[in-house]
């Protein structure tokens, strides 16, 4: 990709469970001083269910009027994502970066809804994600970030999660079906929020369609 086609693509930016647009700010900033047109998304992630978020997330997508769009995505903000990206009608994707979102299964998602009250602590989206069968993978480049600081409150819910893992999420969980690009980074799962190695790794392959490095 050119650098100039990929400047003038929006980057969406989506937060995960708990959060709002705001605990994206510093990352968008930061992507943002790359070049980028930066915008970001917001959403209810424990109100309304996975579809309810990604049906909202392809409106606000068609209202960029953008013929293509690029998504970093964190935690489920990822799931939010390829929620969106198996309906048709979807605005076209060129890349995907996925932080910390497990795919097919989480452990300490698995082992909170196990708790009294824990899966209303989940949301209906979490729920959801964990009801349904993992998604099919859009057609576009995707790119795995994934911490191996094991420091955050999954590691409470779940003291067993398996390692290497970011706190919340391990390592396995981050994996794909197929052949993507992924790197391995020395952060937790709030960290990649606020990590500026992370903004740089997310603005080169943003550009490039890879990491630096990756494994």
């Amino acid at each position: 990709m050119a650098d100039k086609e990929t400047s003038r693509m929006p980057v969406i930016l989506i937060h995960g469970l708990w959060l709002n647009s705001f605990f994206m700010a510093l990352l968008a900033r930061r992507i943002k001083q790359h070049g980028f047109i930066i915008k970001t998304y917001s959403y209810p992630s424990m109100r309304l269910t996975l579809s309810d978020n990604a049906s909202r997330l392809a409106d606000f997508c068609a209202q960029l009027d953008a013929p293509r769009v690029q998504i970093v995505s964190h935690s489920l903000g990822g799931l939010v994502a390829l929620k969106m990206l198996q309906t048709p009608s979807y605005p076209r994707c060129e890349s995907l970066l996925m932080l910390g979102t497990p795919y097919a299964q989480s452990h300490a998602a698995q082992a909170l809804a196990r708790l009294p009250g824990g899966k209303a602590l989940l949301g209906h989206s979490m729920t959801q994600w964990l009801a349904d069968p993992p998604p099919p993978l859009p057609d576009c480049a995707i790119g795995i970030l994934a911490g191996t600081r094991g420091f955050g409150l999954g590691r409470l819910v779940a003291p067993d999660l398996p390692s290497p893992n970011d706190g919340a999420v391990s390592v396995a969980e981050t994996e794909l079906p197929g052949h993507h690009q992924r790197i391995l980074m020395n952060v937790s799962h709030s960290e990649m929020l606020y990590s500026r190695e992370v903004a740089n790794q997310c603005a080169h392959f943003l550009r490039m369609g890879h990491f630096t490095q990756s494994t």
